[in-house]
């Protein structure tokens, strides 16, 4: 069986390692995985049991991306790059991988080029396939010319297949990206990854409200602004609202939100949810930060939807995905403005009203990954697409 070793670095959020852990789920059949994971580990989260899973010390960043930081306080980061490096190479060397999939590099992630390009060298020196796995819309750059031709240059210099996780009849990645056509491997859209939808279940009797913010770094304005809106809704509205902070939220935080809502009988707060899909299944509405898996659960359930952008580091990403679905009329588009209690009382209670228009958009990109994936190692991929 030929293998797969993917690498998946997550700073911030969660939703790269939850694309990257769907993607595998639909290789398993036909590779063996050994998957890298380079962010802090979430102990409830569910890999599947049939790959190797390998946590390298975890970094992360605050939400403005200054700088990079490791989990662990008693090691230095640059202890950290030369522990993580010297690791990823010998991974390399007994797994002997047929393709290496590098999961937004280098689009994103090059503050990790001390031991992505060693990596890279070591896997292409034993003819290992290079790939680059990246979302529908990546983060631009202060001096994005520069950008561009640093990426240009690495993808030419590396990399044997480009994966594009969107479909571009809904954003193509020319609209963060410029230089597409600039780049020397095949190049193909695969549509969007989305997680499998099981059977209902129904977790609550009454009408459900979900609130959610990823993995809990950021959105906590919104979080306390729906805790707050609670009492306001209880008397109009016969629904529980369940609210999931995020397994990297904050402990103060979480606190807080108790301490708003601990009177409330409407309201539930819980930190983190492996279940996270069969609530929005269930779901009349669901409230949370635009991220890319957020989004295609959404999509993927029907479930009308609130949606907020983040903007740190002025990252444009959420904001792009979410105005162009509120543009289509799928999603109301939460503005900061909008984080009034009664006012936000208001748009829940109006919008509980509102019949999302349905899109036809290509969720099929676990399947098409791993068929381009299979391509690759099996003869030439003849042309981009």
């Amino acid at each position: 069986m030929q293998k797969v070793m993917f690498y998946c670095q997550h700073i911030l959020g969660m939703g790269h390692l939850i694309r990257s852990i769907e993607i595998v789920r639909g290789l398993i059949p036909n590779f063996q995985i050994c998957f890298i994971n380079g962010g802090q580990v979430i102990k409830e989260f569910e890999f599947p049991t049939e790959i190797e899973v390998i946590n390298i010390p975890a970094v992360k960043t605050d939400a403005e991306f200054t700088e990079l930081r490791p989990v662990d306080d008693n090691l230095t980061m640059a202890e950290v790059e030369t522990i993580r490096r010297d690791l990823l190479l010998g991974i390399c060397d007994r797994f002997k991988p047929d393709i290496l999939i590098i999961e937004l590099f280098p689009f994103g992630r090059r503050r990790f080029s001390f031991e992505l390009i060693p990596l890279i060298e070591q896997a292409k020196s034993r003819g290992t396939k290079i790939v680059s796995s990246v979302r529908d819309i990546i983060v631009t750059k202060q001096n994005q010319q520069r950008h561009e031709e640093k990426v240009c240059r690495l993808i030419n210099q590396y990399f044997d297949l480009l994966l594009i996780h969107g479909d571009p009849n809904f954003v193509k990645l020319n609209l963060s990206f410029s230089r597409l056509d600039d780049l020397n491997c095949p190049v193909h859209y695969t549509g969007y990854v989305v997680q499998p939808i099981s059977p209902p279940q129904i977790l609550l009797e009454q009408p459900l409200i979900l609130v959610s913010v990823g993995g809990g770094r950021f959105g906590h304005d919104l979080l306390e602004c729906v805790a707050k809106t609670a009492p306001l809704l209880e008397a109009k509205v016969p629904h529980q609202i369940q609210m999931f902070t995020g397994p990297f939220c904050p402990e103060a935080v979480l606190q807080k939100l108790r301490e708003i809502t601990c009177n409330q009988n409407n309201i539930t707060v819980e930190r983190y949810t492996t279940n996270l899909l069969a609530y929005m299944q269930q779901a009349d509405l669901s409230i949370g930060m635009s991220g890319y898996n957020t989004t295609m659960n959404i999509l993927s359930t029907g479930v009308r939807a609130m949606m907020m952008a983040f903007q740190g580091n002025n990252d444009q990403e959420q904001a792009t995905r979410v105005a162009k679905l509120a543009n289509l009329g799928r999603v109301k588009m939460i503005q900061p403005t909008d984080l009034d209690p009664e006012k936000f009382a208001h748009n829940i209670i109006d919008y509980l009203q509102h019949k999302p228009t349905e899109l036809n958009l290509d969720l099929q990109g676990v399947v098409n990954t791993a068929y381009y994936l299979q391509q690759l190692v099996d003869r030439p991929l003849i042309a981009a697409t």
